[in-house]
């Protein structure tokens, strides 16, 4: 199926790699655009197994919804300027699903990343070897785990990470316990960047008509879920550890996204 809006055509093939529809400006809210109270639910796509086709088919609109949303271009915008020509060695991508949102990213950066090694962590084993395969093409290394990312966060074995990343899976998670996963976080990494959905009427009203370009029913269930469990204004700042040694930087991108970066200062008197 291809749906055409103005110049973008969105299909269904595996991978999907278009400029987003809407730019990622940010702005202030106005009152009429003040979000609704956060409210946090399960998602019909979680309680499925990872090889029922309505799962491959909501993956694959998660795909094209990534792209609308223009969440990896926020991503690669703010990472190009934090690692300016130098590369990070390790890399690792939480809640991380099939990889290709990962994929997408490191073929933005792989220009001046090279020799990566990128960390995909999920509680399904969903990450394809073909997929694994693009990533060594950019000269980066894919190294599937498949585990609950409080344990591998809590795992002594886990070594830290350059950078970590969540895209569309912070949101999954009440306040206590994305406090828990931000203190773990920061016991790991130096650089964290998450790209969430913006809590508003706005995009409330946009995932009401998903059916438009021919998401399922699993998608626009759960797409109404995100983002009344999404963020807005600086919730996620709130629940970083607050030991005073982090720039917090948390912002609306865009019509449908919300984005945090949370950086170490010690790091940044070492670039």
């Amino acid at each position: 199926m291809l749906v055409q809006l103005g110049k973008w055509v969105i299909g269904s093939d595996e991978e999907v790699d278009m400029v987003p529809i809407f730019p990622t400006p940010h702005y202030r809210m106005s009152p009429s655009t003040l979000p609704m109270k956060r409210h946090v639910q399960s998602e019909l796509l979680d309680t499925l197994p990872p090889g029922d086709p309505r799962a491959i088919r909501s993956r694959r609109d998660l795909r094209r919804l990534n792209v609308l949303m223009g969440n990896v271009e926020s991503l690669a915008s703010v990472l190009r300027t934090r690692f300016d020509s130098r590369a990070p060695g390790r890399v690792a991508d939480l809640g991380a699903g099939d990889g290709t949102a990962m994929l997408r990213l490191a073929r933005q950066l792989s220009g001046r990343w090279r020799n990566v090694e990128v960390v995909l962590v999920d509680r399904q084993a969903i990450v394809s070897a073909n997929t694994c395969r693009r990533f060594e093409a950019l000269s980066w290394t894919a190294r599937p785990v498949q585990a609950d990312v409080f344990d591998w966060l809590a795992e002594p074995s886990s070594s830290n990470v350059d950078l970590m990343t969540a895209n569309l899976f912070l949101h999954h998670f009440d306040n206590p316990t994305l406090a828990r996963l931000a203190r773990l976080a920061a016991e790991r990494t130096n650089l964290f960047v998450a790209c969430e959905p913006r809590r508003g009427r706005v995009a409330l009203r946009a995932s009401l008509v998903l059916w438009l370009i021919g998401c399922n029913p699993i998608t626009r269930h759960d797409a109404t879920i995100s983002v009344r469990a999404g963020f807005c204004g600086k919730e996620l700042s709130a629940l970083w550890p607050r030991n005073g040694g982090w720039r917090l930087e948390e912002n609306a991108v865009g019509l449908f996204s919300h984005r945090l970066v949370a950086q170490r200062l010690t790091s940044l008197l070492l670039k």
